[in-house]
């Protein structure tokens, strides 16, 4: 399963590495110490906890990109089948589903915790008015 040391979990958390220890510390993500004495944070701890609290947190500002639509993100989760596979990504508050092959996800080795890109292409936009206007 994928660690991560504590200034990589902040990142992907969108948090302070401060924020994250006191989380560690109050027991909302565990923390494990490896031989060398550092912490390190489990990836599926970490894409639950993400899932958890996608709606609590409005991104910071937007991030310059070169591709259209790229998000880093965390795998929540991995259903597969014998030719699909189905593939959640936490990218802060977005929540992304991809359809890619089995044998695609199989390659990238996808399960929870791992980092990924999660980059959008849309030949079409839908646009909808919200009820209150």
């Amino acid at each position: 399963m994928a660690k991560y040391r504590v200034g990589q979990a902040a990142q992907l958390m969108g948090v302070s590495v401060d924020t994250l220890r006191r989380w560690a510390d109050s027991g909302r993500v565990a923390v494990s110490v490896g031989a060398d004495g550092r912490r390190y944070y489990d990836g599926a701890d970490l894409a639950k906890l993400a899932t958890e609290i996608a709606g609590d947190r409005k991104p910071d500002q937007p991030r310059a990109q070169s591709a259209r639509n790229r998000f880093v993100g965390i795998v929540t989760r991995v259903v597969k089948d014998k030719v699909a596979a189905q593939v959640e990504i936490q990218a802060g508050p977005h929540r992304f589903v991809s359809l890619i092959t089995r044998e695609a996800a199989d390659e990238l080795k996808l399960a929870p915790g791992v980092v990924v890109d999660a980059v959008v292409k849309a030949t079409s936009v839908g646009v909808e008015i919200p009820s209150q206007f």
